[in-house]
């Protein structure tokens, strides 16, 4: 029970699925009973908790809410971050009171009396959250001057994580600052000899510039209270504001939580991708948003796309985020995109930042704009990616119905639904899984509340118009769905087009029937159907008994298929 109880805690009032519990308590062999042994410890939780606590049913799991509790997790973040923003702005006194308080939340080890299962699912983000505070801690204590007082915990700290190279450089620091100049050298040599046995890397920018500091003689105490201080390095916070909550993704949710809470000085770089209308944008900024502790230098975001579809260029997405990072205009180098990667690096190598770049088109647009030090990326496209590990990939799938009816009754209301349980079987078959298109469908049954949920059924019934009925305010499935089309050759936009075949269905086909239907070759069809699997608009459902692949279409993309037609088709420019 103590395994439920820190898993609702640490849901902090979201909803945990009946899965997500049962992983946790028994990790990949579950019991033919763990539907009820969780509905027995829900029941002796209230029991326990009171009626102060609640702990609500809501499929596909349970949320708990307690307004007035006190929760040590809770107050650690409160004042960590609190702490953070002090330190940000120089002002270390409070800073140092601050994070010493949220430090004071840590009774022991977290997470006592919970299932192995749990410890390795959770144990290391929530241990990553405090080793982050406490490096900020004595930060703020090394910039009062207390590198006396702190230089037995940094020597124990340094033993006991040995490749933290933040720790490592603050100890050199309080070494130096002790006179002991000789120890701060071996204690970098030592570090580096370290990294490169157990991670085979070299030291990064923060060792790497306090060992350059040591021999130019420059660690001495910056300016004292009451001198002029120098401005203070921004924290950005970019992310768009989450919306709502966010239905069926809690296992991915989970995932990305734990990949961007391990450390280790290898860069992190998480790919969500999967076909336009499936939330990858909400996941990951959903994601980032809870992540954020983790990246005290802040949180930076940005639009791969502009408002018509095209590709941003590097060079202006670059210019926005070293104005985020507190970069002047005229400081930008103007016109020079290497110029621009080397400032762009430079301002990143010291910082521990999480960057979220939504909607990138492919590995060129990528590269220029990964970060240097010990930053995390998360990156959303439709197309998986060459510089991202395939066990960094996330792909997302539809949602099932019973996520897809919860998704629409959480946009639409849920008592409509309950009111004709047939109409709302009909709206989620008719939405495809899609989260876009159900949360259109739920946004116009929510601003018509004299419909019911048999009307919008019906209008969605007709093939013909269902694209244009899944519109709503600056919500438009079509549009959306074309975007991916827009960059296709003419080659491959002609398969698609051929595909809107009514007796198709939701049956996988292979290149071969493509090719009949088309007049192609095999492999002229098979190529194409490639293409467009790599941008999301058709899945590889398998192999057939030949060892084929097969593809699907997804009917949404099926009647959007049937809209194309060759003047529909992109014309390709001459290069130079």
């Amino acid at each position: 029970m103590h395994t439920v109880l820190a898993t609702m805690l640490l849901a902090q009032e979201r909803v945990v699925s009946d899965s997500r519990l049962s992983a946790l308590l028994w990790g990949w062999e579950p019991p033919a009973t763990a539907s009820a042994q969780i509905y027995t410890y829900m029941s002796r939780l209230r029991k326990q908790l009171g009626e102060e606590v609640e702990i609500v049913r809501r499929p596909p799991g349970y949320v708990l809410r307690a307004p007035g509790a006190v929760v040590d997790l809770v107050e650690f973040r409160r004042r960590e971050r609190d702490g953070r923003r002090a330190l940000a702005e120089r002002r270390f006194e409070e800073a140092a009171d601050l994070l010493r308080e949220a430090l004071g939340q840590w009774r022991g080890a977290a997470l006592a009396n919970v299932t192995e299962h749990m410890l390795d699912a959770e144990l290391a983000p929530l241990e990553e959250e405090r080793m982050l505070a406490l490096e900020s801690r004595l930060e703020a204590d090394l910039e009062l001057g207390r590198h006396e007082q702190v230089m037995a915990e940094l020597t124990a700290l340094v033993a006991e994580f040995p490749v933290r190279e933040r720790l490592r450089a603050q100890l050199m620091t309080a070494l130096y600052r002790c006179g002991r100049q000789a120890d701060a050298l071996h204690t970098y040599y030592e570090g580096r000899k370290v990294l490169a046995e157990q991670l085979g890397i070299d030291p990064g920018e923060a060792l790497g510039s306090t060992y350059q500091a040591v021999l130019g003689g420059e660690l001495g105490l910056g300016p004292q209270r009451g001198d002029r201080q120098p401005a203070a390095r921004p924290v950005p916070s970019m992310l768009p504001a989450t919306d709502g909550e966010l239905v069926g993704r809690e296992r991915e949710l989970e995932a990305l939580r734990g990949r961007l809470g391990q450390g280790g000085g290898a860069p992190r770089r998480i790919l969500v991708t999967g076909m336009a209308g499936l939330g990858k944008t909400a996941l990951a900024v959903r994601a980032a948003a809870e992540s954020g502790g983790l990246f005290p230098d802040g949180l930076l975001f940005a639009e791969l796309c502009g408002l018509d579809g095209a590709p941003r260029a590097p060079r202006a997405v670059l210019a926005q985020l070293l104005r985020a990072l507190g970069e002047s205009d005229h400081a930008l180098p103007a016109g020079d995109l290497d110029e621009l990667v080397r400032l762009y690096r430079a301002r990143t190598a010291e910082r521990r930042l999480l960057l979220v770049l939504d909607n990138v088109s492919g590995d060129r647009q990528l590269a220029p704009l990964l970060p240097a030090g010990d930053s995390a990326v998360l990156i959303t496209s439709r197309s998986r990616l060459a510089r991202v590990a395939g066990g960094d990939t996330l792909a997302l799938s539809l949602l099932d119905d019973e996520a897809s009816l919860e998704l629409l009754a959480a946009r639409a209301g849920r008592q409509r639904l309950e009111d004709d349980p047939d109409a709302a079987d009909d709206l989620v078959a008719y939405c495809g899984g899609l989260p876009l298109a159900l949360s259109i469908a739920g946004a116009r049954l929510a601003a018509r509340p004299h419909w019911t949920a048999g009307r919008l059924a019906a209008r969605l019934a007709d093939p013909a118009v269902r694209l244009a009925e899944l519109s709503f305010g600056d919500l438009d499935l079509s549009r959306v769905l074309r975007s991916s089309v827009e960059p296709l050759p003419p080659a491959v936009h002609d398969v698609l087009a051929g595909l809107a075949d009514p007796g198709l269905g939701g049956e996988p086909f292979c290149a071969q029937w493509a090719a009949d239907r088309l007049g192609l070759t095999e492999d002229a069809a098979e190529n194409a159907l490639e293409a467009l699997v790599d941008t999301a608009l058709l899945d590889l459902s398998g192999l057939d008994d030949q060892g084929r692949p097969l593809y699907h279409c997804h009917e949404l993309v099926r009647l959007l298929a049937a809209t194309l037609d060759l003047s529909d088709r992109p014309t390709v420019r001459a290069g130079r």
